[in-house]
């Protein structure tokens, strides 16, 4: 990893969890990317258990792709230790709060 990564990437992971909103009333997870579950968006919103039971399918993995490569011109390799990092964070404040 290049010192230039070293500094980059935990800034992109801090920005996506800090635009990440875990509604915990309402059992809501805001994203800071659109989610499309059966090809409708879902209007940034994702429903908590579906949320948790659904993190690993291919759709949200696949959002989640789209948006560091058009927001942060992240390269695969780097999208998928974000990912591994966000996953684990999020996960944690949804069983956590």
């Amino acid at each position: 990893m290049t010192p230039k990564e070293k500094k980059y990437l935990p800034k992109v992971l801090d920005q996506i969890v800090n635009e990440t909103i875990i509604d915990y009333d309402d059992e809501i997870v805001h994203f800071p990317f659109p989610v499309f579950l059966f090809s409708y968006p879902s209007s940034h919103s994702h429903p908590f258990s579906l949320f948790f039971s659904s993190i690993h399918l291919p759709f949200l993995i696949r959002d989640f792709e789209k948006h560091c490569f058009n927001i942060y011109g992240l390269n695969v390799y780097e999208i998928s230790n974000i990912w591994k990092q966000y996953k684990k964070i999020i996960e944690y404040k949804i069983k956590n709060g």
